[in-house]
């Protein structure tokens, strides 16, 4: 089986696609396609699909026009090494979108995105519970994470 997350695009699609690819490391559209007009989908040339990946993660899109927009029940999560590499993300996407608490935030699109640290996972199942409540506290106070204040807050920084 083949499991594959499918986004839907009001416009730009392609764009979008193009844009994330270019981002994340290991990512590439593998085809992009406008149907034909004898599907029953719209008038020729309004419905393209597109086929890529973002890292190891599959991914459909559609440009169809209005439909349901993004929301928050559906993100996209990016685990990032290093602050730089949180920084360039972050940076790039919340361009033209929105920034929000604990690591979210919206592109223009509208798709939410999780810019996070590899290291906070690590540090929130730490077995030294008040250590990892600690780092939750401080990860809840921040908008961008920040790896250092993340380890500080650990005690470890």
């Amino acid at each position: 089986m083949k499991v594959t997350q499918h986004l839907w695009f009001e416009k730009d699609m392609e764009a979008a696609v193009r844009f994330y690819t270019s981002l994340i490391p290991g990512s590439a559209v593998e085809w992009t396609m406008t149907l034909p007009a004898d599907t029953p989908s719209g008038p020729e040339g309004s419905v393209r699909i597109a086929s890529f990946t973002l890292g190891d993660q599959r991914y459909m899109a559609i440009e169809a026009g209005p439909l349901d927009p993004f929301n928050h029940s559906f993100s996209i999560m990016v685990e990032c090494e290093t602050q730089a590499e949180i920084d360039r993300l972050w940076d790039a996407l919340r361009e033209g979108g929105a920034i929000e608490q604990c690591g979210w935030l919206k592109d223009r699109w509208g798709l939410s995105w999780q810019i996070v640290p590899k290291r906070l996972d690590e540090l929130i199942r730490d077995p030294d519970r008040v250590k990892a409540k600690r780092v939750t506290e401080a990860m809840l106070g921040m908008v961008k994470l920040d790896i250092a204040a993340l380890e500080a807050a650990a005690g470890t920084g």
